[in-house]
């Protein structure tokens, strides 16, 4: 499956943004999808995922209440809703695919096959 990340952008403090995650080659309702970001000089970090189908999703603590992982298997897609940004969000963000059952890792970034190109996200204070 080929992912390709999209709606980053340059974006004030409190603002919010939509990313898109579309996937070509497969049907993303087979996958288990995650979002990850990776800021200069830090390590790639977890973010959201979501069960494949329209199975449930998870959050870090770091942007609960202000991001919202969803999916339109119809489109072949996963979004991410985010709200309240803040500069700490400020990082390259990533869209992730995996075939395997991945439960109890699914917020490891070694548990994903495909990835994304990433899209840049930078929130001013």
């Amino acid at each position: 499956v080929q992912l390709q990340a999209s709606g980053g952008g340059l974006v004030q403090a409190g603002g919010s943004l939509r990313l898109s995650c579309a996937a070509s080659g497969r049907t993303l309702s087979r996958y288990d999808m995650g979002w990850f970001r990776q800021a200069p000089g830090k390590e790639r970090e977890f973010v959201a995922a979501g069960r494949r189908s329209y199975g449930p999703t998870y959050h870090a603590d770091s942007v609960k209440g202000r991001f919202t992982m969803s999916r339109d298997n119809t489109k072949n897609t996963v979004y991410l809703q985010m709200n309240s940004l803040k500069p700490a969000d400020t990082a390259v963000y990533y869209c992730a695919a995996a075939t395997r059952n991945i439960l109890s890792m699914i917020r490891v970034p070694s548990s994903y096959e495909f990835w994304g190109q990433g899209t840049q996200v930078t929130v001013s204070s």
